[in-house]
């Protein structure tokens, strides 16, 4: 039995954008980074119910990779799936990690649980269309809307993000483009924590999305006056994922900042940006939402959530734009550029 028809409000408040040829999603996305057990081990019950809940309140584009808890993110997404039917979804998930079930999981690449997989790094040709078909396996599907190739940056890889580039380039990018020609796959692209990396990518290849982790927000806009116009110019449509830095724009002060404790710098950033917001009535979690959404390059936010109630707040809060006043505030302060796009 399915508990989707129970939202169907909710669903209406959900306004759609292109994401690429063919794909119109909802403005919001689910992150299926929690469902691996990122910060603590989830309750199965709770995991499905979460994605369960994403679904009933007309969420249509959901994000996963085999990275997030070692392929539990996956299979507990690919359980969820099956109550509905599969064009009610667009499904995104990554390549550049495929699970060896034999090898010790050693690093659990900052999950507190996940599969007993070992992971290996691998952005060749073979090992793109291997870490393909294990999705589809844990997925449970036959094809993929949106592949993209992950964590090539010098977040992950320090000093051999240039070998790990050429590589993603020579390799990954080549079976994704065969996959897209085949058809298994409708869009192509990359999902990094740096503005840069996505922009050398958009310029090295023929991409159609590219997801973008916490390089745009209402606490840093790196991506403002690069990235996002390139890929205005060349169609790209842009997910962007970590609108909340992995907290501290929905917790505020004390919550982690890019999965670490915030300086002394970012906390008083935050203070500030929390005090103007305060002074108009409104969340910053609400203020970080509308300002991500507003530029017109950005097809879609990809949330993270552990309970159902996480996702209807926040739909409800970026259907409720912060009154106008506020971005003039944020301006005047120096906490947002001149020139970034607000919500009308």
């Amino acid at each position: 039995m399915t508990v989707l028809p129970a939202l169907a409000p909710i669903r209406a408040a959900l306004p759609r954008r292109r994401l690429a040829s063919g794909l119109e999603v909802g403005q919001i996305g689910f992150g299926g980074a929690p469902l691996g057990d990122l910060y603590a081990a989830l309750d199965e019950r709770q995991a499905q119910e979460t994605v369960t809940g994403a679904l009933a309140a007309g969420i249509d584009l959901i994000d996963t990779s085999p990275l997030y808890g070692h392929g539990l993110s996956e299979h507990r997404i690919g359980a969820a799936l099956r109550q509905v039917p599969r064009d009610r979804v667009v499904l995104s998930t990554k390549v550049g990690r495929w699970m060896d079930p034999s090898a010790s999981p050693g690093d659990r690449s900052g999950y507190a649980g996940g599969l007993p997989h070992g992971a290996v790094i691998d952005y060749s040709y073979d090992g793109a269309m291997r870490s393909f078909e294990q999705s589809l396996l844990r997925l449970g599907t036959d094809h993929i809307d949106i592949l993209l190739i992950h964590d090539v940056d010098a977040w992950t890889h320090g000093a051999e993000v240039e070998r790990r580039f050429a590589e993603a380039m020579d390799g990954a990018y080549r079976a994704l483009d065969r996959l897209r020609a085949s058809g298994a796959v409708k869009a192509i692209g990359v999902g990094v924590n740096e503005a840069e990396m996505c922009e050398r990518f958009a310029r090295a290849g023929d991409f159609d999305v590219m997801m973008l982790a916490g390089r745009y927000t209402l606490l840093e806009q790196g991506a403002l006056d690069s990235f996002l116009p390139l890929a205005s110019e060349k169609g790209i449509g842009v997910m962007l994922a970590g609108v909340f830095n992995s907290g501290i724009l929905a917790g505020g002060v004390g919550a982690p900042y890019n999965y670490r404790s915030a300086t002394p710098e970012i906390a008083g950033r935050v203070k500030a940006l929390a005090e103007v917001c305060a002074a108009h009535g409104v969340e910053l979690r609400r203020a970080a939402l509308a300002f991500a959404a507003a530029h017109p390059a950005v097809a879609a936010l990809v949330i993270g959530a552990v309970r159902p109630d996480e996702i209807a707040a926040n739909i409800a809060a970026l259907a409720m734009p912060p009154p106008s006043a506020l971005w003039s505030d944020l301006r005047a302060a120096g906490l947002i550029p001149p020139h970034a796009p607000t919500p009308a």
